[in-house]
């Protein structure tokens, strides 16, 4: 029987002829350990995308290989909390897997909670205005939280302690402290926990590592990105008033500290305020600096500074407008200069007439060329030719002076580009479906009990950069961080801002699951 090779392929025909059950409940094979090699992550990466993508240029595959792949014909059972924008986008994914059984729809806003659940389409769903009854669902094995950012961490800790895996979006925390716990939470409990940082499962992504790795580059010395748009004069201010029917303002704000209510201080514009969120540093940055951690191979920076604020717009908002960062990363070893990694962020101005190279996607910046990536990735040689001829020469160096050459420019390296499908450096569309990518690599996960691709350690990593640049901001001061010990080096100030007080019954919720 021929197998068709279409964009929706080879898994979803398969699916579509083989009959599941649910999946009981598997521990994570510990034997991947967190610190193991890439290639085995890589390899979970690969067979993923065979999956999702079909098996173009190997073998048909069969039913029965499938299945070898994925272990057993089992369908897994999926809870989702939150239904906003990115929950329903994950939800609609889901639906398109025919292994999947999606059993339970959690919210905190009743419209939104019958919403979703008439969304999921699933006969065996059902609702829940509390996570944690959600929980208590034996036949759910995996779990999807796509909440504010203040709820990722607990609810994700909660989560491995009821025995379930976990797909939590990015950013994955508020402040540092809480991915320690989150890898903690997954170590302990042996769980698969899967972050919302897909876009490294693109094709040009993958390849633009080898690319640094091969050295054509040169030396790597700077990296910079920019995340540009206009919403000026803003979204507006909001007053202070009763949350609207249905919506249960206190298990919204869980661990954070309670605040009178305002339109904008809930659904979608949380973003903006320091209490939920981090702004777009953590929001589109996150997406970001995750490729560039992922590409230089490096697990974080050893100083940050960043400064910024609220400068243009004219709204209620508090997270930054304008913000600029910089992150040094240390080389293999004290004697060998690291790279410096620099990034802007503006919302008030999109420069869309201005040509600028940082607009076409993340800039890798090297002695001999420079590496362009948004989705697909783009090398640009850099000149070779005499230093001095790079010298102005105005009317002439009297005696003694440098000596112009007639050495012409030419390229160091050829220029080259990438078999990979481009997309929007900012927001990743476009391109390749990494995000149903990432949840087809989350149910293999569950399946195999193999170390995901985004997993929740580098899920942490991303997060730390994310959040120190914010620190920096805030305190108005450089950080020196220890990425091998995660640790503030030489500013109480600063390590306190790594953890911050979760507001009762949420304080010892946490307590009771670390350390259970």
């Amino acid at each position: 029987m021929q197998i068709p090779l279409s964009i929706l392929n080879v898994t979803l025909y398969l699916r579509s002829v083989i009959g599941f059950r649910r999946l009981p409940r598997k521990e994570m094979d510990m034997h991947e350990s967190p610190t193991h090699s890439l290639d085995n992550s890589m390899e979970a990466r690969k067979t993923t995308r065979r999956i999702f993508l079909g098996a173009a240029g190997a073998a048909a595959w069969t039913a029965a290989s499938y299945v070898r792949v994925l272990g057993a014909n089992d369908r897994i059972g999926i809870g989702v909390i939150g239904f906003g924008l990115i929950g329903k986008q994950h939800i609609t994914d889901l639906k398109k897997f025919k292994d999947v059984e999606l059993l339970g729809m959690c919210d905190a806003y009743k419209p939104r909670l019958e919403e979703g659940l008439a969304y999921m389409e699933s006969p065996g769903a059902r609702g829940y205005g509390d996570f944690r009854k959600m929980y208590e669902n034996k036949d759910i094995q995996g779990v999807l939280v796509a909440t504010p950012d203040h709820w990722h961490a607990l609810q994700t800790i909660l989560a491995c302690q009821a025995g379930k895996d976990v797909y939590v979006e990015k950013p994955m925390t508020l402040f540092i402290d809480e991915g320690k716990w989150m890898v903690q939470a997954a170590r302990k409990y042996k769980r698969i926990v899967v972050v919302g940082t897909q876009r490294r499962h693109g094709q040009g992504v993958i390849d633009s590592r080898k690319v640094v790795e091969s050295g054509v580059l040169g030396k790597i010395h700077s990296i910079r990105w920019s995340s540009y748009r206009n919403i000026y004069p803003g979204f507006g201010r909001t007053p202070v008033s009763e949350p609207p029917a249905g919506f249960d303002y206190d298990m919204w704000l869980g661990p954070a500290e309670k605040k009178p209510y305002t339109g904008h201080r809930g659904i979608y514009h949380f973003r903006w305020f320091w209490d939920y969120s981090g702004g777009q540093m953590t929001n589109l940055g996150a997406h970001i600096i995750d490729q560039v951690l992922y590409v230089m191979n490096v697990k974080g920076p050893s100083l940050v500074t960043s400064t910024g604020g609220r400068y243009a717009l004219e709204d209620d908002g508090e997270t930054p407008d304008l913000q600029d960062a910089m992150w040094i990363f240390d080389g293999p070893d004290p004697k060998t200069p690291g790279f410096i990694m620099n990034a802007a962020i503006r919302e008030a101005n999109a420069s869309r007439s201005i040509p600028d190279a940082e607009a076409r996607g993340q800039l890798y910046m090297g002695t001999k060329g420079t590496m362009v990536l948004a989705g697909n990735w783009e090398v640009l040689p850099e000149m070779k030719g005499d230093p001095i001829n790079d010298i102005p020469r105005f009317s002439g160096h009297p005696t003694g002076g440098p000596v112009y050459s007639d050495t012409k420019p030419a390229p160091w390296i050829e220029a080259s580009k990438g078999k990979g499908m481009e997309s929007d450096a900012r927001y990743g569309v476009g391109g390749e479906d990494t995000l149903a990518m990432n949840k087809q690599d989350w149910l293999n996960s569950i399946r195999t009990r193999k170390r995901p691709f985004c997993e929740v350690e580098d899920g942490h990593r991303v997060a730390v950069a994310c959040n120190l640049a914010n620190m920096s901001l805030r305190l108005g001061r450089s950080i020196r961080w220890d990425p091998e010990k995660e640790q503030v080096i030489g500013d109480r100030e600063a390590a306190a801002l790594c953890v911050k007080p979760y507001r009762a019954p949420w304080d010892k919720a946490l307590k009771d699951a670390l350390r259970a």
